[in-house]
């Protein structure tokens, strides 16, 4: 009887095992962090009002609060892997990697051409996610203007390979139909890169995050994801007082998760059944006056309002299938 007892718990032991596996997931998140930059005046970009004697008499007070107010978000994430736009330098993640206590992110920066000095890049829980391999890919539009770079990782969770790509599209300024044409280069670039992956294994697991100045519904997001790619945001199209970003009163769906298949199988990574979600904390939108329901932005243009972003954060959780 006692070794029917002990072969019970034993038993029960791995079946334990066995479910904490099972449900091993990866918390992945992106957020484009609205003008994160230092008080340096670079000669080669245009940040000087963001620097101690521009426009918006920064101090080191607002570039304080700006930190502390940019760890909040990432304390309320709390991501492994975190994908992060508009921040201006390496110097400018460690900052905020300090700024933010309640992890020590590895980082993945890359200088762009911008001519604003803002880049993409990456922070990632060592202890959750090895990367590989990682890169800068050049997005070099046909006339020549620079654009923001994209930002390549290759990393593994348990055995399995996630190649994650970190996006900022080309924005409406100066005009949306000027910009249109930008992005439609871009999404072809993006598109041949996924789908030379594709071609060497079609279970690849992909996931591309960013700000794509564009929503699920429009054309080049559209053209990027036909057939091979599955918009992640898709269930919040369309409901009222969702989205991640606000223009003239509407919402719109600008910050995407757009995955490959093999994400979505039963095999490898799997994305978590309706885990997308939009970090939506009051305390991230205007609660009254004209840009009620808005994000509560940092800057309006020269004005320090000491909000956090224009943008809402978003995360998906990957589980890892035994």
């Amino acid at each position: 009887m006692k070794k029917l007892w002990n072969i019970f718990f034993l038993g029960i032991f791995f079946l334990n095992l066995c479910w904490n596996q099972d449900v091993a997931s990866l918390t992945v998140s992106f957020w484009n962090v609205e003008n994160l930059f230092d008080m340096i005046d670079d000669p080669e970009k245009n940040d000087n009002e963001f620097s101690i004697g521009g426009k918006k008499n920064v101090t080191q007070e607002i570039y304080a609060l700006k930190l502390v107010h940019s760890a909040e978000v990432l304390a309320d994430l709390d991501a492994d892997i975190l994908g992060i736009c508009e921040v201006e330098n390496r110097f400018m993640m460690e900052e905020l990697n300090k700024a933010f206590t309640g992890r020590n992110y590895k980082i993945i920066h890359y200088d762009s051409p911008d001519r604003r000095g803002i880049d993409c890049a990456l922070f990632y829980d060592e202890s959750k996610f090895t990367v590989l391999k990682s890169k800068q890919i050049k997005n070099t539009l046909s006339s020549g203007k620079p654009t923001r770079d994209i930002v390549y990782v290759k990393g593994q969770f348990g055995e399995e390979i996630l190649h994650v790509f970190v996006n900022h599209w080309p924005s409406n300024y100066g005009g949306r139909e000027q910009a249109i044409p930008k992005r439609a280069e871009t999404a072809r670039f993006v598109r041949e890169k996924v789908e030379k992956i594709l071609n060497e294994d079609p279970k690849a697991e992909i996931l591309l995050m960013g700000d794509f100045n564009e929503g699920p519904n429009e054309q080049n997001i559209q053209y990027l994801a036909k057939d091979i790619l599955i918009n992640l945001m898709e269930p919040f199209i369309g409901k009222k007082g969702v989205g991640t970003y606000v223009y003239r009163g509407q919402d719109s769906l600008l910050d995407q998760f757009i995955a490959s298949s093999g994400l979505l199988d039963d095999q490898g990574l799997k994305i978590e059944d309706n885990s997308v979600s939009i970090l939506d904390l009051p305390k991230y939108r205007e609660q009254r006056g004209k840009y009620q329901h808005y994000p509560f932005r940092f800057w309006a243009g020269e004005k320090l309002l000491g909000g956090y972003s224009d943008h809402l954060a978003i995360s998906v959780e990957i589980n890892l299938i035994q």
